[in-house]
């Protein structure tokens, strides 16, 4: 598919007063600026991130609150229960916040409670709160949901369970009336960072009640690697308290990780390598989702619960487990839909995607709604069938707003939500072809066709000379990479092939280019195509990051190049 390149600008004056304090290369002083650093003393913020950078958690709103509601539970002996999402963020949040209760308190008095994905839903769950009221617990603490459950949360009230919110999401004009709500993204919170997780926001907690009861400052840093996970798997900005999280908790994941995070990285194969952020995105982060999509994600906490190597083990194997399972249906249903569309020219040539099979897995639509994207990027439905509905997933392209153009389809629907990017919504069977249409009606009339082109953004140009070990040290040094913080991408302009790249496992390209006196190899996945764009012997332009390779013990620094193009004159 055909990108839109779009090279990332500085105000040349920063970049040269950049370098001038810094002299590392130029094109990193202009990806630094970019990035909102300008001096020095916050390029050495940037490069040696530092637990004592971390705010103050009493700044945040209601935490006094919220570690007053606690206390008072302490010194009445009433039974709290850990209530979180069934996500990467909502089950290592209630990890962490369970751990760390069960060894301040009372242990019996302590339980968690993760909803079931299709018999309760997201968020607060009445299930949930009657749970709590059938054995006595009057205190839930929710993590990573609840901003928005008032209704459920003043029943709660009514029948004498207290609430302490932990969010992240966006608060509306009503909030629960609960104890105490601990979100930065309400209007009037005064703390200053505010893109944390709801692990983040649970472990601000953490750190508030371990100040308050007097405990040594690192007992809140034993969960940093299940933070940083959190962090990894909810892609928000890797910037500010995120990015010192993230920066250790990396750090404890290669040095001292938790049972249940050791378990996952020995099953995964990753146990001899360096983990990095990335790891955490693709490898560990979906065999942890994968429990609340094909099955019961309170096995997530029981893993990261468990302090017996032995018994992670096991729970490991059963997130393992899942996540095979995850990926034949995800890889089956995205087969069949792809199989569905091509077989029909008029939805190949359609604005948008919508599909449904009624026995597709409800767990892997959403993931197979971004599959489709990759190959026709258009606002994508995928849908499937649960008891009588039909239930399913949208996601959008960049820049188009999928919510307005479900809720212009509302008349053909049972119930919907989400947000500008991703939308879920619920029809009977015989509305599915209606829908179908009206959601192509829309679409077509508001897309533009930018939208339909996917946009790479390049952070600068470079030479092929410039690629050393001392450019990509710092560019390891840039790392966690994420949301705002993304690995570097640069072009390099006029290469050509020395005539020894080649087609790899059928799909790849093995490049061997050069640019002047400089020769360099690199490794493009999925590039067949653009094979006979090399072999013309023209110049191209390619798209890179710059990572290292390892081969017979010897590491040299390779590209990972993203696309390529004939260059212009």
């Amino acid at each position: 598919m055909e990108k839109r390149w779009h090279i990332l600008e500085a105000p040349e004056n920063k970049v040269k007063h950049l370098f001038n304090a810094l002299t590392i290369h130029p094109a990193l002083c202009k990806i630094l600026i970019q990035r909102g650093i300008e001096t020095y003393d916050q390029a050495k913020d940037y490069f040696r991130p530092q637990l004592s950078d971390l705010h103050n958690p009493m700044l945040m709103k209601d935490m006094n609150k919220a570690v007053g509601r606690i206390v008072t539970a302490f010194e009445k002996k009433e039974k709290i229960l850990v209530f979180g999402d069934y996500d990467v963020d909502g089950t290592t949040a209630v990890s962490c916040m369970f751990r760390f209760l069960q060894k301040i308190y009372i242990s019996e008095n302590v339980e968690f409670y993760i909803p079931h994905r299709y018999r309760e839903g997201y968020g607060v769950s009445r299930e949930g709160i009657d749970y709590a009221l059938e054995n006595n617990i009057t205190l839930i603490i929710a993590l990573d949901c609840g901003i928005k459950s008032v209704e459920l949360v003043r029943y709660a009230g009514l029948v004498g369970v207290d609430f302490i919110i932990c969010d992240h999401h966006l608060p509306d004009e009503e909030l629960p009336p609960a104890a105490a709500i601990l979100n930065p993204k309400q209007k009037d919170c005064p703390y200053p960072y505010k893109e944390l997780c709801g692990c983040g926001v649970g472990f601000k907690l953490i750190c508030a009640l371990s100040r308050h009861l007097g405990l040594n400052e690192n007992e809140c840093f034993n969960y940093l690697d299940l933070v940083a996970t959190a962090i990894a798997a909810d892609i928000v900005p890797m910037t500010g308290e995120n990015r010192i999280l993230a920066y250790y908790g990396v750090k404890q994941v290669n040095e001292n990780p938790s049972p249940g995070i050791k378990a996952l990285i020995e099953l995964s194969g990753l146990q001899k390598s360096t983990i990095h952020i990335t790891n955490l995105v693709f490898v560990i982060a979906p065999r942890i989702n994968a429990a609340g999509r094909m099955d019961d994600a309170r096995k997530a906490v029981q893993l990261f619960i468990e302090e017996d190597y032995a018994k992670a083990i096991v729970y490991a194997g059963m997130l393992h487990s899942d996540n095979d399972e995850r990926k034949e249906a995800d890889s089956s249903i995205t087969e069949q839909a792809l199989s569905i569309i091509e077989s029909d020219e008029t939805l190949v040539q359609r604005q948008t995607t919508v599909v449904y099979q009624p026995h597709w897995h409800k767990g892997v639509v959403g993931i197979v709604a971004s599959r489709l994207i990759e190959k026709y990027y258009r606002p994508t439905v995928v849908l499937t069938q649960s008891g009588e509905i039909v239930a399913g997933s949208a996601r959008s392209v960049p820049g188009f707003n999928l919510y307005e153009a479900v809720h212009a389809c509302r008349q053909h629907l049972l119930g919907y939500g989400g947000h500008f990017a991703a939308a879920g919504m619920t029809m009977r069977p015989e509305h599915v072809e209606a829908f179908s249409n009206k959601f192509e009606e829309v679409v077509k009339a508001q897309i533009k066709p930018a939208q339909r082109i996917p946009v790479l953004f390049i952070d600068a140009e470079i030479e092929l000379a410039d690629i050393k070990p001392v450019l990509y040290k710092i560019i390891c040094q840039m790392e966690p990479f994420g949301p705002e913080n993304l690995r570097p991408v640069f072009v390099c302009r006029k290469i050509t092939d020395t005539g020894y790249s080649r087609i790899v496992k059928e799909q790849h390209i093995k490049f061997s280019i050069k640019q002047n006196n400089t020769v360099m190899n690199g490794i493009g996945f999925n590039m067949v195509q653009h094979f006979g764009i090399l072999q013309s012997q023209k110049p191209v332009d390619i798209v890179f990051t710059i990572d290292e390779n390892e081969w017979n013990g010897e590491k040299s620094l390779q590209l990972k190049v993203i696309d390529l193009r004939l260059s212009s004159n």
